[in-house]
């Protein structure tokens, strides 16, 4: 019965026609349904945080007896200092706001309502009396009169720890934060255990805000280089390939040189007359300067061997890269898809954090071991933590889904259409109506069985963060190992769902026939998908390098001008992820359009083969690409070069 059903499937596999279909259907519609439930759940949570008052307690804040600031409150029973009446003290003042207690992530201190939070570090208890006095806040505990101050025993516990930082209202949120960045320095000591010198973080935290102005230039820098790298591909996609290499190999041995110049020149610089924090300043410079030329050694050395053994295999990689090219110029709203894509990403991720917040003020008042008022929620209703997590996995992806399934439908229809002419006025605005009107189930199913890979791989990454140190060698490996497994599981299903998606928008197929179909057409050309993967994606890669190269280096010179007086380690590696991020969301289309074309293109050369009534849908580039491949199989036939296998078409199925 299986085999009988499976020769019948393939029977209609190959009888359905591959190309854009006028008369579509709807797919999956119980899987948008589904999503439709799901996401009122997500609105049943976020309207039952603000019902239970968590807005008020979100926004304007409460002290550690459950008052709100800058209201009158009711009394909460057994529960001493609440149900006062705080209408003229609007701000959350924390006795030691420094204190945080990362494992249940919030400030172990005492909180207050006052009414002006300290602009000036108060060294004294007087000087926080005199401040009470003048500004009329009182900034140790209500049991403490202003008078009280400096003449209580209790002072030391109902005071706050001296000195006070100066702070200032956080805009919106009525809390007040320091402004030093020493207390910041202390909550990134607790996060960054592998720091046995503190001073050296507090150094890292000041290079970064001394050159905050040079990493927001660099971050520009980074965008613009990422967009011309974009304009670049469209006109001149014919010899990119090799642009793109010969720039990497000078880029690279470029940078290396620079590298190991500076490292040399800093090596010889003379040391005397310099002050000792200067001297440390100029080591770790020194030190990070060794490491980076290192580092950049390697990575040279690698890129070349690479590059040496991947040289002969370009040939269908630049007739890809050509016609994608050719697709950018006839859809140029292309290019702005990472946009769309991270506004609707910011957009979800404010919502789902503002609801998070929503969540960890709501409930009711229970007091705690330190007779402080915390809220819990009890019951069933406990557990909407978990479902707000799956809703942060499953709509962020549904989104890129979304994004995927736009390009796919873009670039299909733009390949299987003869006449360039008769594209439709906007292609993308059409392949997003064609994807609400139809396909908005296919891309919820799609994105939820990432989802059901990417919630146990975080499990196991959550269980091992929670164990290290504790668990012995075996277990340590066999979760790495669980969790590198489900990683390769999930860009695997990643990958085959983008191929799913171009699918549907060929054939208008659910997401199963789709995938299916997709996966028959990937294995038959098993050896052409290991080589534009490799080839394709590694020149996208150089091209993310160059830009990370081009920004690093200019932040090597930027900052070597400041390297007397702050440590630029931790700015440069801010540059070049941020460098790397942008390259990436803007190369990752090009790579989608890449992935698209090659799906159209070894189903246009499986069911079509140049003869009348068969006629090719491809671009002449590919065309040729064809031809070339036919006569080096013939060759091969002839000379038995193996290459050559890898450039075989497919034959048409009769």
């Amino acid at each position: 019965m299986g085999c009988c059903s499976s020769a019948s499937s393939a029977a209609q596999s190959s009888k359905r026609e591959w190309k854009p279909l006028e008369d579509r259907s709807c797919t999956d519609i119980p899987w948008l349904l589904l999503f439709i439930l799901f996401c009122i759940g997500m609105g049943f949570i976020c309207g039952f945080s603000v019902a239970t008052g968590a807005a008020a307690r979100l926004v304007s804040g409460y002290d550690s007896y459950g008052n709100i600031c800058g209201q009158k409150n009711a009394k909460l029973e057994a529960i001493p200092n609440s149900g006062m009446d705080h209408t003229h003290r609007k701000y959350v003042f924390f006795l030691d706001p420094c204190n945080l207690d990362l494992i249940n992530r919030k400030i172990k201190s005492v909180a207050l309502c006052v009414a002006a939070c300290p602009r000036q570090e108060l060294k004294t208890l007087s000087d926080v009396q005199k401040f009470a006095e003048i500004n009329g806040s009182a900034l140790c505990s209500y049991d403490l009169k202003p008078s009280e101050y400096t003449t209580s025993s209790k002072s030391s516990v109902l005071c706050p720890k001296l000195p006070v930082p100066a702070s200032a209202p956080i805009p919106f949120f009525h809390r007040c934060a320091p402004v030093n960045i020493s207390c910041y320095a202390k909550f990134a000591e607790a996060l960054i255990t592998f720091v046995s010198d503190n001073s050296v973080l507090h150094r890292l935290i000041s290079g970064v805000m001394t050159s905050k102005e040079i990493i927001l230039g660099l971050c520009l820098l980074s965008l613009v280089l990422s967009m011309i790298l974009m304009v670049i591909i469209r006109y001149i996609s014919r010899i990119l390939v090799w642009i793109l290499t010969i720039l990497v190999i000078l880029g690279s041995l470029g940078g290396t040189g620079v590298l190991w110049w500076l490292y040399a020149k800093q090596r010889r610089s003379p040391k005397e007359a310099v002050i000792p924090e200067q001297l440390q300043i100029a080591e770790d410079n020194l030190r990070a300067l060794l490491i980076y030329a290192i580092s950049a050694t390697v990575f040279t050395v690698i890129l070349f061997l690479i590059m040496l053994v991947m040289r002969k295999r370009v040939a269908l990689t630049i007739a890809l890269f050509h016609v994608a090219g050719k697709v950018f110029i006839h859809l140029p709203l292309l290019v702005f898809q990472p946009f769309w894509t991270f506004f609707a990403l910011v957009l979800f991720w404010v919502y789902w954090i503002m609801t998070l917040l929503f969540l960890g003020t709501a409930g009711s008042a229970v007091q705690n071991d330190q007779g402080f008022v915390e809220f819990r929620v009890s019951g069933p209703l406990q557990y909407m933590w978990w479902y707000h997590l799956v809703g942060l996995i499953w709509i962020s992806e549904f989104i890129l889904a979304c994004q995927q399934m736009t390009v796919a439908g873009a670039v299909v229809t733009y390949y299987f259409t003869r006449d360039k002419r008769n594209l439709p006025f906007t292609p993308i605005l059409a392949s997003v109506n064609r994807l609400i009107r139809y396909h908005l189930g296919t891309v919820a199913k799609g994105s939820f069985i990432i989802t059901l890979v990417k919630i146990p791989r975080m499990i196991l990454m959550y269980i091992h963060s929670q164990l290290k140190g504790k668990e012995n060698a075996c277990a340590r490996c066999v979760l790495k190992s669980c969790i590198c497994c489900l990683w390769c599981l999930e860009k695997c299903l990643n990958y085959l769902n983008q191929n799913a998606y171009t699918a549907t928008a060929i054939n208008s197929t659910n997401f199963c026939t789709s995938a299916k179909d997709a996966f028959v057409i990937l294995v038959e050309n098993a050896l052409r998908v290991a080589a534009i993967n490799t080839v394709g994606d590694f020149m996208l890669f150089l091209g993310k390098v160059l830009i990370v190269c081009s920004t690093g280096l200019a932040g090597i010179m930027l900052l070597n001008y400041q390297q007397d007086y702050t440590v630029w380690v931790l700015p440069l590696i801010i540059v070049c992820l941020f460098a790397f991020l942008v390259a990436h969301c803007f190369l990752s289309i090009y790579e989608m359009v890449v992935d698209v074309l090659f799906l159209c293109f070894a189903v246009d050369t499986k069911y079509n083969d140049g003869s009348p009534g068969r006629e090719f849908y491809m671009d002449k580039v590919l065309m040729e690409f064809v031809e070339n491949s036919r006569k080096a199989m013939k060759e091969a036939g002839k000379g038995g070069v193996a290459d050559a296998r890898e450039l075989k078409p497919m034959l048409r199925q009769r």
